[in-house]
């Protein structure tokens, strides 16, 4: 993809790479010691899921993680965020043919890791990616979940939050 730079000196665009790293990011927060999770509905589906998306050059999976937040809920990166231990693989034919054009041909999956982040406000700006959000309790957000590794990462973490490991 690229983006335009516009400074005062010379105007450029910059060609970013997709690397092969797919991120899925977990927002939620404590209501009275209750969690709530959000949720966001795609686009061009019409299915639910959290932040997700794929680190762009160097980008370690926690930058990709906080970069992908911004973009997509306007999440800042000023926030905690926490690695979950589920990972997942997701197929590379997924990914655009043009986005994986320079991956070596022997990449047929890539690694799908897991973030949460505690915001400590409701602020959500959704990008033109999502249609709508939705917080709600993990039995809610859990039934209107589309992709299975969003269920796990879903169970790990609120099971990470109800004994106290968050």
């Amino acid at each position: 993809m690229y983006y335009s730079l516009n400074t005062n000196k010379c105007k450029r665009k910059v060609y970013i790479m997709r690397a092969p790293i797919q991120v899925l990011v977990i927002p939620y927060k404590l209501v009275n010691e209750i969690p709530l999770y959000c949720i966001f509905k795609r686009n061009n589906g019409d299915y639910w899921q959290f932040v997700a998306g794929g680190a762009e050059d160097d980008e370690t999976p926690l930058e990709a993680a906080k970069r992908e937040s911004f973009e997509e809920s306007g999440i800042e990166s000023l926030n905690k965020f926490y690695q979950l231990v589920s990972t997942f693989y997701v197929p590379a034919n997924c990914i655009s043919e043009k986005c994986r054009q320079y991956w070596d041909k022997n990449v047929f999956v890539i690694p799908e890791y897991c973030f949460a982040v505690n915001i400590s406000n409701n602020h959500i700006e959704l990008s033109l990616e999502h249609t709508e959000y939705f917080w709600g309790t993990y039995q809610e957000v859990f039934k209107k979940l589309y992709w299975e590794s969003n269920k796990v990462a879903l169970f790990e973490l609120n099971s990470r939050i109800e004994t106290n490991l968050f």
